[in-house]
């Protein structure tokens, strides 16, 4: 049973305290993102973790759009959002919600604040607010406004809510604490003028709340019982509390809704900045949010990564309070983990070279059987045809090869996987003395790779038919900033590394990857794990992306 408790995140202990304790039945977790960009890998933690919390305790797991600030939000976040969710195997169900579903309650709940001397509406500015509200060693200073009647601050915040006032020319304040320890404490901005039109209401609202009045009392309607969140918010949780004290959710800070920090996800040397992906995306230095070299939700996805390899991830990250960074080749050893076993392994030449069999017979084309996974038995087998001209890697050949090579080179017998013997009898260059054409001849008796006289060949090298194999696009990724140099400039600038983006053109792959549908993956023998890009890949023209390279220095920590 020991040893049941210690393997529990600080969270589920809570939680678990909190049933035991009767502070809650059903436990309600949501997730609450702002729909002003896509989501990126931090918040697959988050999400993650409020479903796999509501799963484990047989609760409920809710979708909550925060749309509380219509400056930067869009429709088209919001779908990509939900469909971020949906991929990664979250599901609300019919539970489905907006932080403006409320703005009704939100409004009633302000004039509440209103009536019982809490709240009061301040003609200062934002800057003036800043600087009334002191330092983190000198207390506040009284808002000169904070003595209004009750009957003033309800007839102004309905001037308010009527249009009457400019953006910034008026606000609503709670009444809490000008002299608190913790800044959030001192009368902090509730409700402010905005004449915006909002992606849902429209024009209805020329006012909107703050985040940190909306939050509480969206938790408390939904029923909401641990409201989790990054540590940022720490500092926030007295407020958290002190609205739904005030609006009489609950009576004391233990009660539910109740908040709770964890540390954020970082992962080193990548963008998950909105505003520098939103710059990248503008400048057209991405092709979108859903770019490869990106780490938002949607560009793992088109990369490769699997729903599995991102929940592999977070769990090896864990659950803590103290922040920490991950390297990025942790993320690429849980894709490479997932799709070792899972997926087929073909072959698919990048930087080809023509090689004539000499002593091949013209118009014969063989299907040879060829084992999908050798790992993985119940992937099957698949027909690959054989003729006369075949491409293989350019690396693959050298015309004076250094000691230890045992790939093709003159007079050397190299291995064509899954096929046959051949043996390189000469080669032809062109005028800048590039090698266009390399002759073999082939051993009929050495098919399927081993020779009946017992002989031996070190070198094995992957190919396709020239004849049959699919002209493709392959794109390889890197790292969309300077690892060496880091990411930002001194100037706050991205450190972008000019390298991140080989398009290969001329590359071909076996000829049943022609039916290859987005999304789809494959290991390409010797090249990597590769998948079907979703937005430019056709038939006619497919592409392939790499998702991540066959070998990597990263090892997996150990516990001792």
């Amino acid at each position: 049973m020991e040893n049941e408790i210690v393997s529990k995140n600080f969270i589920e202990q809570i939680i678990e305290k909190d049933i035991e304790e009767g502070h809650c039945e059903t436990i309600r977790t949501r997730f609450p993102p702002e729909p002003n960009g896509y989501l990126h890998i931090g918040h697959a933690k988050s999400i993650l973790l409020n479903y796999g919390l509501a799963q484990k305790y047989n609760g409920k797991f809710n979708m909550r759009f925060d749309d509380t600030n219509p400056t930067k939000e869009r429709s088209e976040f919001v779908e990509s959002i939900k469909a971020d969710i949906k991929w990664l195997g979250a599901d609300w169900e019919d539970r489905l919600f907006f932080a403006s579903d409320y703005f009704d309650q939100m409004y009633e709940a302000a004039v509440k604040l209103i009536k019982k001397g809490k709240a009061y509406v301040s003609d200062l500015s934002a800057e003036e607010i800043r600087e009334y509200r002191g330092t983190l060693t000198e207390p506040g200073k009284e808002d000169p406004s904070a003595g209004r009647s009750v009957e003033e601050n309800l007839s102004l915040f309905e001037d308010m809510k009527a249009g009457k006032f400019e953006d910034g020319s008026k606000v609503l304040r709670a009444r809490i604490d000008m002299s608190s320890s913790n800044i959030n404490l001192r009368d902090p901005v509730i409700y402010r003028v905005a004449h915006m039109t909002h992606h849902r209401t429209g024009d209805k609202w020329c006012i909107y709340p703050m985040y940190d009045f909306a939050h509480p009392i969206e938790d408390a309607i939904e029923g909401i019982t641990h409201s989790i969140c990054t540590l940022e918010f720490e500092d926030h949780r007295p407020l958290y509390d002190w609205v739904l004290m005030e609006l009489g959710y609950k009576d004391t800070p233990d009660g539910t809704p109740k908040q709770i920090e964890f540390a954020k996800l970082y992962l080193t040397n990548v963008v998950t900045g909105k505003r520098y992906i939103k710059r990248l995306v503008e400048d057209g230095i991405v092709d979108g949010w859903d770019d490869p070299r990106l780490v938002s939700i949607a560009a793992l996805r088109r990369r490769g990564f699997t729903p599995e390899s991102i929940k592999k991830f977070v769990e090896l990250c864990g659950i803590s309070k103290a922040n920490s960074s991950v390297d990025y080749a942790m993320l690429e050893y849980c894709i490479r983990e997932d799709l070792k076993m899972k997926r087929p392994r073909t072959m698919a030449v990048l930087d080809p070279v023509k090689v004539v069999i000499d002593n091949y017979p013209e118009d014969q084309v063989e299907y040879l059987e060829v084992v999908n996974n050798l790992e993985n038995e119940a992937l099957g087998s698949r027909k690959v045809p054989f003729t006369k001209e075949i491409f293989i890697e350019r690396e693959d050949f050298m015309e004076e090869p250094p000691k230890k090579y045992f790939r093709m080179f003159p007079g050397n017998e190299v291995r064509l996987m899954n096929a046959y013997f051949v043996k390189c009898e000469s080669f032809v260059k062109d005028e800048n003395g590039k090698v266009t054409e390399i002759h073999c001849t082939y051993d009929p008796a050495s098919k399927g790779g081993n020779s009946p006289d017992g002989r031996k060949v070190k070198g094995t090298i992957h190919w396709v038919s020239a004849k049959y194999a699919k002209k493709a696009e392959v794109r390889l990724y890197e790292n969309i900033v300077d690892e060496e140099l880091g990411v930002y400039n001194e100037d706050g600038s991205l450190n972008l590394n000019p390298n991140s983006l080989t398009v290969l053109t001329d590359c071909y792959v076996e000829p049943d990857l022609a039916d290859a549908k987005a999304y789809d993956s494959f290991q390409f023998v010797r090249q990597g794990f590769f998948c079907v890009d979703a937005k430019d890949s056709t038939k006619e023209h497919p592409v392939f992306n790499r998702i991540v390279s066959l070998k990597s220095s990263y090892k997996l920590p150990t516990n001792n």
